[in-house]
């Protein structure tokens, strides 16, 4: 089973978002059983809250279901129990550094190089614009999906 977890400042935003996008492209593809798929915050700014409700709305506008998420801390456990940790930018990549040490094992990755593409996801906390986020985190989940199948 490969386990990911996507990776965000808040984990209210893109990892959310990610996470719930990615588990639906699984269960299209009738791979539930070969997935597990988490999501984690870099910082405490925003834990134990929901989804943003943009998060939400662009969800539900695109027919992605999504759970009662609540947004939570990732952890030096994290890093040995899953196979990839999917970051969003360049500071997710510095506090998780900060979290959980090195990236000894390779396990850290940022979502749109996947995509080939060399930049951050949109972040819809600064921009308001969570269809840019979407376009981004669709993008990078399929072409993950597609890089894992």
């Amino acid at each position: 089973m490969k386990k990911i977890l996507f990776i965000c400042h808040g984990n209210i935003c893109r990892s959310p978002m990610a996470e719930m996008v990615m588990k639906h492209y699984v269960k299209e593809a009738g791979l539930e059983k070969n997935f597990y798929i988490d999501s984690a915050a870099t910082d405490y700014d925003e834990i134990g809250n929901g989804m943003h409700r943009g998060t939400r709305q662009i969800l539900s506008q695109n027919g992605i279901p999504y759970t009662d998420h609540r947004a939570r801390l990732v952890t030096p456990d994290d890093y040995n129990e899953f196979d990839l940790l999917i970051i969003m930018d360049g500071e997710n990549e510095r506090h998780l550094r900060r979290r959980v040490g090195e990236d000894t094992e390779g396990k850290v990755h940022y979502l749109l190089e996947y995509a080939g593409l060399d930049r951050d996801v949109a972040d819809p906390w600064y921009t308001g614009n969570f269809q840019e986020t979407w376009d981004d985190v669709t993008l990078g989940c399929r072409s993950l999906l597609d890089s894992l199948s």
